[in-house]
């Protein structure tokens, strides 16, 4: 048994750097699979604010989990994700245009231009409304290639 641990740790170890270094194209908590952590992304288009999401409306996309508070908005999702999606992958929008990555709140959110955007907390966001046209301009010239650094 020694031996397979030993033989598993040296095998990891020789892995390219990049390869142990990419993140997910969607952020989840650590130890989770639930996207935008568990709030429903339709919500904050069809209600105006966020909504906790049911695991028993719920869907897999990009590598995530997504939890919907009705069967109308996983309905909705389904047909078409990227619609509703939190751009960047629901990481930090501020971060992901300074070229690094940073959990998203779906607490701290704005939609612009018809896009959900999440930042890390009230402190940021405050810094990233500031400039929300440049910020995402940058964002968007950072993403997806961020997710490698």
């Amino acid at each position: 048994m020694k031996r397979l641990i030993l033989a598993v740790a040296i095998a990891a170890a020789a892995l390219p750097g990049a390869a142990l270094a990419a993140k997910p194209p969607v952020y989840t908590a650590p130890f989770s699979q639930v996207g935008a952590g568990g709030y429903d992304v339709v919500a904050y288009f069809t209600a105006g604010r966020p909504v906790k999401g049911d695991p028993a409306f719920s869907t897999d996309w990009k590598g995530a989990r997504w939890q919907f508070s009705s069967a109308a908005n996983l309905s909705k999702f389904k047909a078409n994700p990227a619609a509703y999606a939190p751009q960047y992958g629901g990481y930090c929008a501020w971060a992901v245009a300074h070229d690094y990555t940073a959990k998203g709140d779906p607490l701290q959110w704005r939609i612009v231009g018809g896009k959900l955007y999440l930042n890390y907390n009230a402190d940021i966001q405050s810094q990233w409304v500031k400039d929300i046209p440049g910020y995402i301009r940058q964002g968007d010239a950072n993403w997806p290639g961020v997710l490698g650094k």
